[in-house]
């Protein structure tokens, strides 16, 4: 069994339409932003756990509410997948959407010289592990301390601190991240991909 988009979309709008929400309105009170949201509804994109967590929050229902509770298998496919791409930095999200599950497994690709901005702490509690694939990554953990792991290296991480991915070398990097989150990170400022 996998999470029918087009249900899940029916049920979200369906949920929309009983608290007499427009789009508009759930976008302020999710912040997931209107374009999501109608995607969403139409059963063209599969949200991320972290997305469909916000608009079960913003509609006031539980994430079961939106998911069948009895699904034991979920398949993303490939074309289901999010992929964000931010100064050549391609991030794909692998894992589907799991009830009750706040778990994110994600492959990205850092272009030689490629050192993004960033990223905001999750919650207390939260864990990371990331693993590289192929090419070198620099980790800068709460601009204090610096870690590089090349092809095979990984490494676990408490996911309340601010981290830093960069590419120094001159070979594009390929790693995954498995992240078990217990909330979403703080919002980032305009310009960073979702």
């Amino acid at each position: 069994m996998y999470v029918n988009l087009i249900a899940l979309g029916q049920r979200v709008q369906r949920e929309r339409h009983d608290a007499g929400l427009t789009l508009n309105r759930l976008a302020e009170r999710s912040g997931v932003s209107v374009s999501m949201l109608s995607s969403v509804e139409r059963g063209d994109k599969a949200p991320t756990v972290i997305v469909l967590d916000r608009i079960a929050n913003g509609l006031g229902v539980s994430l079961s509410t939106l998911l069948v509770e009895d699904e034991r298998v979920v398949v993303r496919r490939a074309a289901d997948q999010d992929v964000v791409e931010e100064a050549g930095w391609r991030r794909t999200i692998l894992s589907p959407v799991v009830p009750g599950v706040n778990f994110e497994w994600i492959s990205s690709t850092l272009p030689p010289g490629c050192s993004p901005d960033s990223y905001p702490p999750y919650a207390p509690g939260s864990h990371e592990f990331i693993y590289v694939e192929s090419g070198t990554v620099t980790l800068t953990i709460d601009d204090e301390r610096t870690v590089e792991l090349s092809e095979g290296d990984s490494i676990y991480l408490a996911a309340d601190t601010t981290l830093r991915y960069a590419n120094r070398t001159d070979s594009p990097c390929t790693y995954y991240v498995a992240a078990l989150i217990m909330r979403p990170r703080a919002r980032r400022s305009p310009h960073h991909a979702p």
